[in-house]
């Protein structure tokens, strides 16, 4: 019997040591990017979405947050808004929240959009979150009227609510083919890695 008891003392040790070394791995900060599938690297390999690229960018900096990708390909403001609890549980010193898009080309009301949204912010705000709003656009077939509709949703929310806001996500990359997948809709791996620097610029001020 003897010799079965220094192994299982090294069992319990481990079971209750590990945990909490685990934890203290994942003590950093969280910045949770939550979207659609712009955020969760559609059409990309893993590893390659914008936000494990931001994830690099703040580790070569020695800035020790830890980034949390909640994008969902297809997902509208609506969807968003349903899981808007796992975000909080997550407990994230900033939520880069970039959604409306799919929205936006399913010709959704503008209102119901700006609701959503606006109903998301508040939340996290009211947890303790920094919010970095990600505006988007859409493509010009659209009509000049619901386009400058939904651009003026984020300006809008931006200032009402004294948001710092990403005016277009896709900057220097969506007028870009050779940074665009074939859907014109998706940034490639390279393109997601100029929309990881473009996210930094306006997160850094949040980070101080």
């Amino acid at each position: 019997m003897r010799r079965f008891i220094a192994p299982t003392l090294f069992v319990m040790f481990c079971c209750v040591l590990w945990p909490a070394r685990l934890q203290a791995a994942d003590a950093r900060p969280v910045i949770v990017a939550f979207g659609d599938s712009l955020t969760a690297g559609y059409g990309l390999a893993n590893g390659e979405s914008f936000p494990d690229a931001l994830q690099k960018l703040l580790d070569r900096r020695g800035l020790h947050y830890r980034v949390v990708n909640q994008g969902i390909s297809g997902d509208t403001t609506s969807g968003g808004a349903a899981r808007v609890r796992q975000v909080i549980e997550l407990k994230p010193a900033v939520v880069i929240l970039e959604l409306g898009a799919n929205d936006g080309l399913r010709g959704l009301p503008l209102t119901a959009t700006r609701a959503n949204l606006a109903g998301m912010i508040d939340q996290f705000r009211k947890n303790g979150a920094q919010v970095l709003l990600a505006g988007i656009t859409l493509p010009r077939n659209y009509g000049p009227d619901y386009i400058q509709g939904f651009d003026k949703i984020y300006r809008d929310l931006a200032r009402e609510k004294r948001l710092a806001l990403i005016p277009f996500l896709l900057e220097g990359v969506a007028t870009n083919p050779s940074l665009m997948q074939e859907d014109s809709l998706h940034p490639t791996a390279e393109g997601a890695r100029r929309v990881a620097a473009t996210v930094l610029r306006y997160l850094l001020p949040l980070l101080k």
